[in-house]
């Protein structure tokens, strides 16, 4: 029986309800491993791309979520190891150290996993984007096949780093929540005590439309004070 390709023009479709969202252990094993020893993959799941070739933009699949293809690594010198990344706006810089891959049981390094940044323009004064790659690489020196791969695979995950938008949120969530205090300096004139305490001071934390029926029931007219919660 043929397997199923969910690999269609180089675009990732799943069916309806399927995720894909493996475990950086099994991306080594369970595909980049056995891909680099021409072994049977799991599923048609990941294409191959050579992701320099492009822009992340430009890359097939949806830019909302994560992205994976297999890519061969290209030489930036005739004799050297450093890998080409430059592309047609700009270059991916690896940032960071190096993580290792260990396996959940043994912990035997299996892999390593570099963090890239997309940078738009000309090293050494191009300018950083959002966009990031995370290149698995697979460690040859504990693959238990005794033959060296003859080409160079590997598997790069690119995905845009949202910016996060919680510390606007907050700000404006404390604006909107802000204690409202009334004052009601007339309430000193009264002769009941009493009700003077119960109307001197009010703290609101309903809606806009609450403080604005409480206010316009009042007999009096408070001044209005926000302060900073």
């Amino acid at each position: 029986m043929e397997k199923v390709s969910f690999v269609k023009n180089g675009e990732l479709r799943l069916p309806p309800g399927f995720r894909f969202h493996p475990t950086d252990e099994e991306l080594v094993l369970q595909y980049l491993k056995r891909k680099v020893f021409s072994c049977p993959l799991p599923a048609s799941i990941i294409p191959e791309v050579d992701v320099c070739k492009s822009d992340p933009w430009d890359l097939p699949g949806d830019l909302e979520q994560e992205r994976y293809f297999f890519s061969t690594k290209e030489a930036k010198y005739p004799n050297g190891n450093r890998s080409n990344r430059a592309t047609n706006s700009g270059y991916w810089k690896a940032t960071g150290l190096d993580k290792q891959i260990v396996t959940s049981k043994g912990n035997q390094v299996v892999g390593m996993k570099k963090t890239l940044v997309f940078y738009r323009g000309k090293p050494p004064h191009g300018s950083r984007t959002d966009w990031i790659m995370h290149e698995y690489r697979l460690n040859i020196l504990n693959a238990s096949q005794s033959h060296v791969p003859m080409e160079n695979w590997v598997l790069c995950r690119i995905f845009l780093k949202k910016r996060s938008g919680a510390k606007n949120g907050e700000e404006s969530n404390k604006v909107r929540n802000s204690k409202v205090v009334f004052y009601d300096f007339l309430a000193q004139n009264k002769t009941d005590s009493s009700s003077s305490a119960a109307s001197g001071i009010t703290h609101e934390h309903e809606s806009d439309e609450h403080d604005h029926e409480e206010s316009s029931s009042s007999n009096t007219f408070p001044y209005t004070i926000r302060t900073k919660p």
